[in-house]
Parts: C-alpha cells; structure tokens; sequence
C-alpha cells in the first residue's frame, strides 16, 4: 500500500508569492510578531545583525528589506515566545524526550537556563553559572592529558567568540578544533591553497555585476542562499550567461520571482536564472571540467594552426602560472570515454558549456557541497581552478573563483583560528602576544574525534552551538562515542538531539542568539561575522534577551576559561567587558586585522582582502599552480567495491525549503512538491520500475560499505522524480546514518554525503503511521 498524500504538484517560481505565505506563517507562529517584524526590518542593515542564516554577502546599497525567505525563518524561529526551562525539564525525562522528532524539540522554544544533566532521575535540573564553569573545570583539569578533550564550533559563533574559544583552548593545550568546516568546504581550502595561494573565494559581490558568465556547480541557491537568486537573475537581464550544473532541475536555477517587485507580484512573472542547465552525474563534475579543459584545449590547438587569437591567456599563463604543460598532458591522456562515461554527459554537451565559457572574458565559477562532499573533492575543486587559469579568470574584475559558504560565519570563524591545523604564523603570533607556549601538535578533526570518543581516548566533549550528533555521519555511532564521554557540554540557543546524547555526565548552557542585545560591562556590544566575500562586518542584537539567565557566547567562553585557567594568559573578565578589547587581540595576532575595530566601525565593515584576486600567489613558488590530477577510473570506493555488490542507487543527501543544515522549520518542500513529510526518497520513474517498485511505496535503504556494519534506515516513501538514472536524493540528517564514518574526502575528511552507494528493498510494514527507525549493527 502506497501513501503519497504528501506529493503536491507547486509549479510556482522561486520567491514570490509562496516565500510570502511562508515567511508570514512562520512570524504568526513565532508568537512575537511585532517584534519580529522590527527585528527582521534590521536584518543585514547597518547598526543592525547579521542574518544567523547563510553567509552570503551584501550588496552595498542600502535598502528597506534586505532578508531572504530562509532568513526571515532563522530570525522567527530564533526569536520565538515559547521557553523550554526548569519547568520543561521536569515534565520531560531525556528517554521520553529522544522519542521525538528533531522539528518538534526545536519547535518547543528558546532555552532559558543553564542545566545538568541527573543520570538518576534521566532529567535536565538547573544549576547555577559558577557551578556549571566549577564542573567543567573540574573535568578539564581531570584530565591526563589536554587531547581528550573535543572542542566543536558551529559556523554560527561570532568572531570574538571563536577567538577567545581558540586562546582558550590552546592556553588550556591541544589543538582539537572539530567544527562544522570539516563537513562541507574543507575541500575548497585544501584544493585552492596549493594552487592559488589562499583557501577562499576571490570574488567580492561587485564583481557578479561585472561577470559576463556565471557559472554555478554542484549548488543550491535557491534553498541554501536564496539572496543569492537576485544577482543570478540581474545577470540574465543584462545579457551574462548563467550556466548551471547540478543533477537535479531546482526550482530556484530555473526561475525566480523577487518579493519586492511589485509588478512581478502582481502580474505573477518571474525571471529565469540561467541560460543553460546541465545535469551531471553525482560526482561527475571533475570529469565535466576535464572534457572543459579539452574542448579548450582543441580549440587552442586549431587556433595556432590557423594562425588564429589563440583561446588561452598566455600573457597570464606566462606572467602568473607554472605547470600548464604537465596539466595539458594530463588533459589530453583523458579518454573522451572516460569523460563521457563519468560525467554523465555527452561529448556535445561539454562541447556546448566549453563554448560559453570560452565566449566569457570575465567568468565565475561558484560552487558548494555538489562539489566538496566527495572522495576526489580537492581535485575536483582544482579542476575548476585550472580551467579559470587557462582564460586567465582569476585577478581581474568580474572573474574570479566562488566558494559560496554555508552557516554565517563559518569563513569567519576559520579566519581567527578555528583550525585543528593551524598556520604557523598564527601559531608564533599567539605565542609572541601571550606568552605561552602553543601547542604544535595537529589536533582532531570531526571525524577523528568521533573515532578518539568511540575508542574513549577523548573524554569531554565541549560544543559552541550546532547540533553535532545530528550534523555529523553515522549517526548512531556518533550518539554512542558521545555517549562514552564523561561529560558533554553544549552551549545553545534551543534544545536539540545532540543535547538528549549526554555523557555520563552533561550541561546545556543557554546563550543569546543573533538577534538579541548583548550586554556586558560597559554597555551594548556588538560581534563581527565574515561573509562568504570575506567581508567583515558588525551585528547588533535588537531584541531583548529570551531569558535574564541568558549569557553571550562570549562570556560563556571567558567563564569557562577563568574557571578552568584562572586569569590566564588574559584577564578573561576584562576582555569580555567591552568586546572592542577582543577585537585588538584579534588585531594584534590575525593577519588583515590592523585597525580592526576602527575599520569595521564604518557602513558595510572591510574586506579583509585577498592576495590571489590580485594576483600575489602565495604559493612556494610565487605563481598560480595548475594541478595535473588524474580522473579517478571510479567514483564507487574501493570499500563499496570489495563489498561484492553492485548499488541499485547513488544516494546524495540534501536539505529541504524549510530547513536550513540540521534546523527545520517546517515539513514542508514545496519547490519539490513534498508537504508534511520527511521520509521520502526521490528516485527516477524508471529507476522504481526496474527496481520492482511502483511510486509511493515504503522502502527501506541500505548502504554499502565493507566493515562488517549494517546501515539502514527504514519506512522512506519513493517518489517519482525528475532526476537523473542511477540516482537518488534525500533529506539529512534523517539520512546521515548510511554515510560510514570511514567514508570521507582525499585528504579533507569531509564525509561523501554527495554519493552513497545504497541497495533498496520493500518494508515489510507499509502504510499508516511510522516512526523511523536506526539501523548500526556488525553482521
């Protein structure tokens, strides 16, 4: 028996009138919807805050309404009047509350005090700051050595936060910085460092109103930056080239409807936000821009024969690269096969998108997690970046290479050294300025302070915001490593999942969100973010705190680390007194920072600037590198292949319209036709026929991977797609139990969440009412 009352055609564009009914329903269900709206009024302005959603930068102007859809979301859903405190708490065992889903525990509103977890009667008790600080000294300084403990950050966390956070913990003596980078752009930085010199993108948002070809890959605009649809769809008005890759048809790459047109409101229109649409296959990309490189490379061949303008910039190339030659060698020993077969595409369709990037003189290359969650992600990200050096399209205006960034300050965030590999300069600055000696040491990434955790090496575990245990792979092998901890400790905003995994012992230590005003001793304070453009900029919470017992990110951090270091090697009270004293530490240690608090005091902040845009390479050598790499023969991993059994799919896990990484805000996906569901899997109509399957039925989904480990999840319904043969698509963090924690990047560790190998098979329960269940067992 099939159920698919939740599939709803919506044919409406990005935007428009359905972002208004939603944004509306979510600031009614707020329950404070005039002090929202002020609130949401202040959102990315000047003396305002920084939305806490995605990171995508600013245009200079000012304007009445500079919020997105999932912006307006992330504010109201911040900004709730519901409060889950002591009260709460006492209604609420951790075993009755686990039973719930992850949109309901967040939906139940804003945590109001500091708690500890009472193994004895399975509930959250309050307990005072002081005590909260005492015990998780007492277990820091417990410990044999610094390295077990984790310390996790959310790209949500200010920059003054993330810099105390790293003092802190390096005076304290390891380097284990786990945070959220690790799960999606590590790639970018570790493929464009040894090639250009510097881990991020070297556009600034002027430079899209000067782009002739945009090329966006492996993204998601619509649901992940939706204020990034508003410069896409200008570039098609004005004539650009908007070429889109992504193996799904998403609402938002295809058409657009801006809210505050008033015109394109009423007359119900809307603009189309690309001039072309390829549908790779997952994983696909690198070989896309190999067959790229080709067709150049051809071009450039027949061009010197004829005595033609040649389609390289060797002017550029001659000026600026070194390695074109070992590159081209690479190219043209790629089969056309071999590109064919792994792309997904054929010959005359890379032919087409080669044709319009060599039509381009000022080109863009955009990317996200289509692009980083994969095996071979690094050389994937340096494929693109080779074929911007061929045209010379990195360093001059309107060109240049795009990582587009996720949480608000995730860039930020990594920026004043939230790094489990630290640079070294950064690392003789700290010691230079606080006279301590720094550990060198490289410390955990997420994935291996899973690992550390599950072994019982790692023995606290301290997270500032996110939703770790939900966020992270294989999920229920992380809530059992966190589990073994003594102690756990997250500081938060709302209740989530991470927070019902406790150690043997645990605290929940509630902090002010984005929105709210920050008071310390010499009065308002406001925090500084990075943008995806790297541009720096204040925030000023606008409302008052959810509860009186509410504390900064700041302050929490500096409370920790006065009770676990005494008043060293700063006075952590003085610094957090007026964030401005945070600001100069920052500016005496992290490079681009001089005159920080002088800079980001004008309208818009400061680019913190960027060697590669202009064409200093900091590399060994001086010079861009291009990366000869070799296309893999096969995107399935060896473990997946030594398994012995062929995948009916390839699984890439994504979020829906109504959630923004593990928050959801709602059920509902209306650019995906999905309303009230979560559990459903998109699969192709041919693909559930040649299965066995009809749409609508209830499957449960296996990964494969060889380590003796059974990952399932079951009761998910099929739905009939538009997407690619041989593919599948699926909400996280629901399906984050099948990717293997052992599953993750050439040199990133960033989990393969973009391509999973995965058997399907018939629930033996069909119909009616379900709850998902786990699967993580040895065979």
């Amino acid at each position: 028996m099939s159920d698919k009352r939740n599939i709803k055609q919506y044919g409406n564009p990005a935007g428009g009138w359905g972002a208004l009914k939603s944004v509306t329903q979510s600031w009614l269900q707020s329950e404070k919807p005039l002090k929202n709206l002020r609130a949401m009024l202040k959102t990315n302005q000047d003396k305002g805050f920084d939305c806490p959603g995605c990171a995508w930068g600013e245009s200079p102007e000012s304007g009445l309404v500079k919020f997105c859809e999932n912006g307006a979301k992330a504010v109201n859903w911040e900004s709730t009047g519901r409060y889950v405190g002591p009260e709460f708490f006492a209604d609420y065992t951790v075993s009755a509350l686990k039973k719930h889903t992850d949109y309901w525990l967040e939906s139940q509103g804003r945590l109001t005090h500091p708690v500890r977890y009472n193994n004895q009667t399975d509930r959250y008790e309050a307990i005072n700051w002081d005590d909260a600080f005492g015990l998780i000294a007492q277990h820091l300084n417990g410990l044999s050595s610094p390295h077990q403990a984790e310390f996790y950050t959310s790209g949500r966390a200010s920059n003054e936060a993330a810099y105390l956070y790293q003092l802190f913990v390096r005076a304290f003596g390891t380097n284990n910085f786990p945070d959220c980078s690790n799960m999606c752009h590590e790639a970018s930085g570790q493929g464009m460092k040894p090639t250009i010199g510097v881990g991020k993108g070297t556009v600034t948002f002027d430079d899209f109103e000067k782009a002739d070809t945009i090329f966006v890959i492996g993204q998601n605009p619509g649901t992940n930056h939706p204020r990034m649809l508003e410069p896409l769809r200008d570039a098609v008005r004005r004539g650009a080239q908007v070429v889109c890759l992504n193996p799904l048809k998403e609402r938002g790459l295809e058409k657009f409807q801006h809210p505050q047109h008033p015109i394109e409101m009423l007359t119900n229109g809307s603009t189309p936000t690309n001039t072309a649409y390829f549908r790779p296959a997952l994983g696909g990309d690198m070989a896309v821009m190999r067959g790229i490189a080709k067709w150049l490379l051809a071009w450039e061949q027949e061009a010197k024969a004829n005595n033609a303008p040649p389609v390289f910039d060797h002017d550029f190339i001659n000026a600026h690269t070194n390695g074109m030659d070992d590159y081209l060698t690479a190219v043209e020993s790629t089969s056309w096969e071999h590109i064919e077969a792994q792309s997904g595409l054929s010959k005359e369709d890379i032919r087409h998108a080669a044709t319009m990037y060599k039509r381009g003189e000022r080109v863009i290359m955009c990317w996200a997690m289509g692009i980083t969650q994969h095996k071979h992600s690094v050389a994937t990200v340096q494929e693109i970046v080779n074929v911007q050096l061929l045209r010379g399209n990195v360093g001059k205006p309107g060109a240049g290479l795009s990582p587009v960034r996720g949480h608000s300050n995730v860039q930020g965030d990594r920026t004043v050294g939230i790094n489990e590999v630290p640079p070294k300069a950064l690392l003789d600055a700290l010691e230079n300025k606080f006279n301590f000696v720094v550990p060198r040491e490289r410390g955990h990434n997420t994935i291996q302070a899973i690992q550390a955790m599950e072994r019982g090496d790692a023995k606290v575990f301290i997270g500032l915001g996110g939703n770790f245990a939900q966020a992270t792979p294989d999920t229920p092998r992380t809530h059992a490593a966190l589990s073994k901890c003594d102690l756990t400790v997250h500081i938060a905003t709302k209740l989530n999942r991470s927070h019902l995994t406790t150690g043997k012992d645990a605290l929940i230590l509630p902090c002010l969100g984005r929105t709210e005003v920050d008071m310390q001793a010499s009065g308002q304070q406001g925090v500084t973010v990075e943008d995806t453009f790297s541009m720096v900029h204040l925030s000023y919470g606008q409302l008052p705190p959810s509860s009186p017992e509410l504390r900064s990110e700041p302050a929490i951090i500096a409370g920790i680390a006065k009770a676990t270091l005494g008043n060293t090697p700063v006075d952590w009270d003085h610094v957090v007194s007026n964030y401005d004293n945070i600001r100069d530490l920052i500016a005496d240690t992290i490079e681009g920072f001089k005159n920080f608090n002088s800079k980001v005091a004008n309208p818009g902040g400061f680019h913190l600037g960027n060697a590669a845009s202009e064409r200093r390479w900091l590399t060994p050598s001086g010079k861009a590198e291009f990366a000869a790499n070799t296309l893999p023969n096969s995107l399935l991993n060896d473990d997946v292949v030594a398994r012995g059994e062929k995948p009916d799919l390839i699984l890439q896990t994504l979020r829906s319209h109504d959630q923004y990484n593990t928050t959801i805000y709602g059920m509902d996906d209306r650019y995906r036709n999905v309303f009230g569901a979560r559990d459903v899997l998109f699969v192709n109509e041919s693909d559930i026929r040649k299965l066995g399957f009809n749409d609508g039925d209830k499957v449960d989904i296996t990964s494969l991977w060889n380590d003796g480990r059974t990952r399932q999840i079951k009761q998910f319904m099929l739905v009939a797609y538009d997407i690619p043969q041989g593919q599948a698509a699926a909400y996280y963090p629901e399906t984050n139990p099948l990717v293997p924690l052992e599953s993750y990047g050439d040199g990133t560790f960033t989990p393969t969440s973009k391509f999973i190998a995965i058997k399907l098979s018939k629930s033996e329960s069909d119909g009616g009412i379900v709850v998902n269940t786990l699967s993580v067992s040895h065979i």
